[in-house]
């Protein structure tokens, strides 16, 4: 695995995490009359649909910690006004997918990672941590009892949102005492309701704004980064552009673009295709996607791969030269999405990806896609029983 990415995740071990237990689930299932019509997959849109069921596991101090998993008829969560996550944000989740085969079975994709990822988060947000393995069991057990939203086809896919929020009823900046682990299941299409995602997208980029800064928390899944870029997400769709392409420092660095890692392909001064993409600086969030597409691309040995920073005038000067061939991004909700144009300081700088005759882009999502489903055996994919 790749060393920054170890680094990365190794501050997540807490041996001293007292977790709840998957062997104390319970389980109380909706009723028939309270069972949803299943839309149809071609009919998905991203993020409007939701199972019959989700899992709650609660936390408070005074009662020890962790209480047991349930798993019960999808509700609305009761709230005190005060609650810390109503105030001051004291949130965080994570995005994940279950995929059915066309051998039937269903596939989650490198769950462990994700609650590595959100365990770190959680710390940074002084809300209890819990064994991964433990919640993996307890999601697995959740799908299973909602299989049949699982879509059957291979363009669609249920969406798992694992969500940790602060419930203390206490006014004041200060860690919050109790807290709720919730998940929630969503079949999904693409994305990008607009268009499939294997067709390419176009980004605003806007130096006047910036999504993450040194010694902040652009690095963690929390719901405090999305909020602010709403507003500018619209003007770029006002615009026709699709996402924004975030931006960092005096010399304009290539962060994330909109809720994707980005990578850049080039021919380097060795005449080599070179894959490049941002490296884990603090700046930008590490990509469950993104290090399967490093992992991917250094076992093949096929181009050089390399994390480092990419500016914008580097690739004013690269599409120059006739050495900028692809950028795309990555990421659990769109998996591998071309860019064929950016648009920045009042040009539109257009991206030959998509004139590529084997674009590497291609490949990443076939073979990504292939894991997931099934067709290539893989331990990254990993069946629900």
């Amino acid at each position: 695995m790749n060393k920054s990415f170890i680094r990365f995740f190794s501050k997540v071990v807490n041996s001293e995490v007292k977790s709840f237990k998957f062997t104390d689930i319970s389980v109380r299932l909706a009723s028939p009359e309270r069972l949803q019509p299943k839309p149809e997959a071609k009919a998905l849109l991203f993020g409007k649909h939701f199972t019959d069921h989700m899992l709650k596991i609660e936390y408070h101090v005074r009662a020890g910690g962790w209480q047991a998993p349930i798993i019960c008829p999808m509700e609305y969560i009761s709230l005190h006004p005060a609650a810390k996550v109503l105030h001051y944000a004291v949130e965080l989740f994570e995005g994940m997918k279950a995929f059915r085969g066309k051998d039937g079975k269903i596939r989650i994709f490198r769950p462990e990672l994700n609650m590595a990822r959100m365990n770190l988060s959680a710390s940074r947000s002084c809300l209890p941590q819990f064994d991964a393995e433990e919640m993996i069991k307890c999601l697995c057990r959740l799908i299973s009892i909602d299989q049949e939203w699982v879509p059957h086809s291979e363009a669609a896919s249920l969406y798992i949102r694992p969500t940790l929020v602060g419930t203390e009823p206490s006014l004041g900046v200060a860690s919050s005492e109790s807290a709720l682990l919730y998940t929630i299941l969503c079949p999904v299409g693409p994305y990008f309701a607009t268009s499939s995602d294997a067709e390419a997208v176009s980004l605003m980029a806007d130096p006047n704004f910036i999504r993450a800064w040194p010694g902040g928390v652009g690095d963690r899944k929390m719901g405090a980064n999305y909020a602010p870029t709403i507003k500018i997400q619209e003007q770029a769709h006002k615009k026709g552009y699709q996402q924004v392409l975030w931006l960092y420092g005096e010399d304009h660095q290539l962060t994330e673009a909109g809720t994707m890692n980005i990578f850049v392909v080039i021919k380097n001064r060795k005449g080599e295709k070179e894959l490049i993409t941002a490296p884990l600086n603090g700046l930008i969030l590490p990509g469950i996607t993104r290090q399967s597409i490093i992992q991917l691309a250094k076992e093949w040995r096929e181009f050089a791969v390399t994390e480092r920073v990419v500016t914008m005038p580097e690739l004013l000067q690269l599409t120059k030269e006739k050495r900028l061939l692809e950028v795309f991004g990555s990421g659990t909700a769109c998996v591998v999405t071309p860019v064929k144009r950016i648009f920045y300081e009042d040009v539109a700088l257009e991206i030959p990806t998509m004139e590529q005759d084997e674009p590497i882009y291609k490949k990443m999502s076939k073979t990504i896609t292939d894991i997931q489903y099934g067709e290539i055996e893989h331990p990254w994919a990993r069946p629900i029983d």
